[in-house]
């Protein structure tokens, strides 16, 4: 079946927003082939730019750069709970929910990441209307990461702008969510991961049709 110009642009930004793992350089070329068979447009340029940056950049620079950017700064996290909820109970429940909706379009949630990863996120996009909801949802979250990592002058910058181009205007929910975001940032209170929800949230594997992206071998 040929997927939709959307369902590639959230494959590719799946592979160009993982960890750049061994398969870094195969990874790359899917991507490029992928873009190939895209029409013009602000999704295809933002990912094109991302993609040139990554290759230039090699695995070695890649990996340093991409844990620089999202592990050492929690507001340029790739966890879109976390701009609504931060680490509070809250977001446990939402993570919850999270992982309830991927069972419900028949995959199990990441393995070795919360349900709110965005590459995993970006994977069930790929292959399910399902993820295409979940990412509308959160664009709110979305918007805020973009806008973090535009002030970090990050490269990966232009593939959250790809992706909130295929996923079409910003809603009045969204506009409202990046307020509060730039206002008030994350909320607070401290917590561990143990209230984020039941073992299965976290201990399943994405299951289904196989999409490109290093969320899924993390």
């Amino acid at each position: 079946m040929r997927r939709r110009p959307a369902q590639v642009v959230f494959g590719c930004a799946a592979v160009l927003l993982g960890y750049p793992s061994e398969e870094f350089v195969a990874d790359l070329h899917a991507v490029r082939d992928a873009l190939d068979g895209l029409p013009s447009g602000r999704s295809k340029s933002g990912l094109a730019a991302t993609l040139a940056k990554l290759e230039q950049m090699g695995q070695m620079t890649a990996s340093g750069s991409y844990v620089e950017t999202f592990d050492l700064e929690r507001r340029r996290s790739l966890h879109l709970t976390y701009f609504r909820h931060g680490d509070t109970r809250e977001r446990g429940m939402a993570l919850a929910e999270l992982a309830s909706h991927y069972r419900a379009a028949g995959y199990r949630p990441p393995e070795r990441e919360l349900a709110d990863f965005l590459p995993a996120l970006l994977e069930l996009a790929a292959v399910s209307e399902v993820g295409v909801d979940l990412l509308v949802r959160h664009g709110g979250a979305l918007w805020a990461l973009e806008t973090e990592l535009a002030k970090a002058s990050s490269h990966y910058t232009a593939t959250v702008s790809a992706v909130r181009e295929a996923l079409g205007s910003p809603t009045k929910a969204d506009r409202e969510s990046l307020s509060r975001w730039r206002a008030q940032g994350a909320p607070s209170e401290q917590v561990g991961l143990e209230p984020y929800g039941p073992p299965e949230v976290t201990e399943d594997t994405v299951m289904g049709e196989t999409v490109p992206g290093a969320a899924a071998r993390r």
